[in-house]
């Protein structure tokens, strides 16, 4: 039954101050006197053969020298004669390493420090507006090409415009010809001197 006017317990009871947790080693846990008195050196483990693949290509080759044409015969001759790839061939990375150049740098290069002088100019301003202002004069003689009218009888006049002609009354063609009946001046230095006036 629990106690009463107390919580529930529901944990373990611990062992004693001599109780040492984990697993017992005889040779390690010597303390100070193990650890100087005795040499305990790790035996290096032996690295595990891996099997290589079938070296298909050179059996295939000596079966063939061999005389063997059927597939029942050329799976006879594999078991045969198990010729397996050689480590050196087998690893692409020995084969063929990757050509890496020599001042290589691994990463990412560091941003460049912000110039705090080039903000306090309003250098960047600057450099934008320039770039806006050529722009505006690309567009501007790529418009004039393109609104180049053909030239037209209208503008080459007005451009040229035709000597104007001599104005002349006009007169009937009865009495285009005719001559005058009647001279009333006394010579024709006279006649000649009043037209000239």
């Amino acid at each position: 039954q629990a106690e009463l006017g107390k919580p529930q317990r529901n944990c373990y009871t611990l062992p004693g101050f001599d109780f040492s947790y984990g697993l017992y080693m005889h040779r390690t846990d010597g303390g100070v006197p193990e650890a100087i008195g005795h040499w305990n050196t790790v035996k290096p483990r032996t690295a595990l053969v891996q099997k290589m693949p079938r070296d298909f290509i050179t059996m295939n080759r000596g079966a063939l020298k061999a005389g063997y044409t059927t597939a029942h015969e050329f799976n006879l001759y594999y078991k045969a004669k198990d010729i397996r790839c050689k480590d050196d061939e087998y690893s692409h990375f020995k084969r063929r390493p990757p050509k890496v150049p020599a001042d290589l740098t691994y990463g990412i290069t560091a941003r460049p420090c912000t110039p705090f002088f080039d903000l306090l100019q309003h250098k960047y301003k600057e450099l934008w507006m320039e770039q806006q202002r050529a722009l505006t004069a690309a567009q501007r003689v790529e418009k004039k090409k393109k609104d180049k009218v053909c030239e037209t009888r209208t503008t080459l006049l007005r451009k040229h415009p035709l000597p104007a002609k001599k104005e002349s009354f006009w007169h009937l063609p009865h009495l285009e010809k005719v001559g005058p009946h009647l001279s009333t001046f006394p010579d024709r230095d006279a006649s000649k001197k009043a037209f000239s006036a």
